[in-house]
Order: C-alpha cells, then structure tokens, then sequence
C-alpha cells in the first residue's frame, strides 16, 4: 500500500464519533515529485513549549493558525495541550482536555480543510478530543497509558506511535543506545504488534522515530539516515518531526540560534528526508511546502 493509500485509509471507516472530514478537498500546493509526504501543522496550546509556547493559548487565536496553516498546505493539525520539550513536566488530564477541545470543536465549526490529531500520551484527554473532532491519536509515549490501544481500536481512528527514551522531564539527560537505529526500530516494531494485538488496523498505524526525544546529536543524526530502515523494521509509513529542534542549530555550528530562527535549518533537512516519510511535522507550513515545491522543480529540471 502506498503512504498515499495509508493517509486515506487511515481516516476511512471512522465511527460517528470520530468525525471522518470525509469531502476535504486537498490542499492546491502540488505534490513533490522527490516525496509522498503531507504536512502536519504543529498547533500547541501550551504555555511552556520549546518553540510556541504561549503563541495559542486563547482558543480563538489557534484556530485561525490551524486554517492559516490549513490553507498553506497541511493536511494535518496536531492539536497539543501538553508540552513535551526537553525539561518538561506533566500536565493533569483534565487541564489538557480544557486547552485542546475548545480548539478542535473550533476548527470544526469553521470547516478546516485538514486532519485533526491530538498530541497527548493520556487515554481520557485523546477520548475527550475524539468527542470534540479529531481524527487521530499523536502519542509520543506509543500507548503507555493502558487505557490508550483499547479506545482506538475502538473508534477505529489513527494512531501515531512514537520512540522516546525515559520522559520529557529527564529523557536528555544520558541518553544512551548501543545501536540506536536497531534500537528505535525495534521498539516500533513492538508497539505495532501491541496495537495490532489490541484490534487496531495496520492501515491506522504511523510511526515517529521520535528526534530529539531521549537522543543525542550523534544519535539523531544517524536515526535520519536510516529512516528506510525503521521503516522497514517498523512495518509502517513514518511521521518525523525535526522542525525547529536545537540539533538542527548545534549540527549547523550555531548551537545558540533561537528556536523561531531555525526555519532556514529545518527546511533543508525537510527536502533531505521527505522521500522517505509519509508526514512531516512542523511548525512553518508556509516555508516547508516552498521547500517542497523547490526540491520538486529541481529535480524536474534534471
């Protein structure tokens, strides 16, 4: 099956309470020839993340970034309440769920031509957001709450299935592999087998090979040259998210460059790696579907 196949088999078939979007039109921009990858617009609202924290904290203000970003060419939102940085600690279920839903049913009301993922490790805050419109479960912790596998399979939406050494709040600390490629795949490929086990849907499945989520810079680096392979091992297409990490910045030699001024970096790594992701998570929908264009002419003109 072609990732292209996946995207849409992912949303077909939802239950009624797990709104489908079924009639989105696709987005304008042309896809690139180099890469089957969409776009997913990262829309935090949160007080404390790395990048754009604070930026959506009123309801209002997020739903006009998520059908800004809709418009420019993602065909996914991934709506988060709960920030993952490096350092980060929890945020209850209940306060999670009054940050996101008000978002979701907003981007409903205004008929988002996209996707809908919630960005949450929790099962009551993914139901929460299911009941409010999404199409899709982002969890980095790949189903760590016991809860989480049941609830999709029993509304049959997608789930993406993240790597992450340890916990956002120590998970760079000494993060340590012997083979991180081996590794990452390996535990992907577990967690597939787990939601497979559960009665969940392969054709629902992505995995996150989780940059910048318990990994040095050595390790991140090697992880995005051998994505076929944990993709491979995984068994399912790939969500990656590089967008605006401080690897980009130390690998670049300007291991100070502020969050918001790394597009230019991210961008350059989006077109490296596009060919071998079915989704790209990221913050600039505008500046990554350029770079995508670019690549596509490019290599056109070959």
């Amino acid at each position: 099956m072609s990732t292209r196949s996946h995207l849409q088999v992912i949303i077909a078939g939802c239950p009624a309470r797990c709104p489908t979007g079924e009639g989105l039109h696709k987005p304008s921009m042309p896809p690139p020839a180099s890469s089957l990858s969409a776009l997913m617009g990262i829309l935090n609202a949160t007080p404390d993340s790395f990048s754009d924290g604070g930026l959506h904290a009123q309801p209002e203000v997020a739903v006009a970034a998520g059908l800004a970003m809709a418009a420019a060419g993602a065909t996914w939102l991934d709506v988060g309440g709960e920030s993952t940085r490096p350092g980060a600690v929890p945020v209850a279920a209940a306060e999670q769920i009054a940050r996101v839903v008000p978002i979701i049913r907003g981007l409903r009301a205004n008929a988002v031509q996209a996707h809908i993922s919630v960005d949450t490790t929790w099962a009551a805050v993914a139901e929460a957001a299911l009941d409010a419109g999404a199409d899709a479960v982002n969890d980095v912790s790949a189903g760590r709450d016991p809860q989480m596998l049941p609830l999709i399979a029993q509304r049959g939406c997608g789930l993406f299935l993240m790597h992450m050494q340890g916990i956002p709040a120590t998970m760079q600390q000494a993060p340590q592999y012997s083979d991180v490629v081996n590794e990452v795949g390996d535990f992907l490929a577990g967690r597939v087998a787990a939601a497979r086990a559960a009665g969940i849907a392969p054709a629902r499945l992505y995995c996150d090979p989780g940059i910048g989520f318990g990994k040095t810079l050595a390790h991140n680096l090697v992880l995005l040259q051998h994505l076929p392979a944990i993709a491979a091992r995984s068994g399912c297409p790939l969500l990656v998210g590089v967008s605006r990490k401080a690897f980009l910045a130390a690998a670049a030699g300007r291991p100070q460059l502020p969050a918001a001024e790394r597009d230019a970096l991210s961008h350059l790594v989006h077109v490296r790696i596009a060919r071998h992701c079915a989704i790209l998570r990221v913050h600039d929908v505008p500046g990554a579907a350029a770079a995508l264009r670019l690549a596509h002419a490019l290599e056109a003109a070959a």
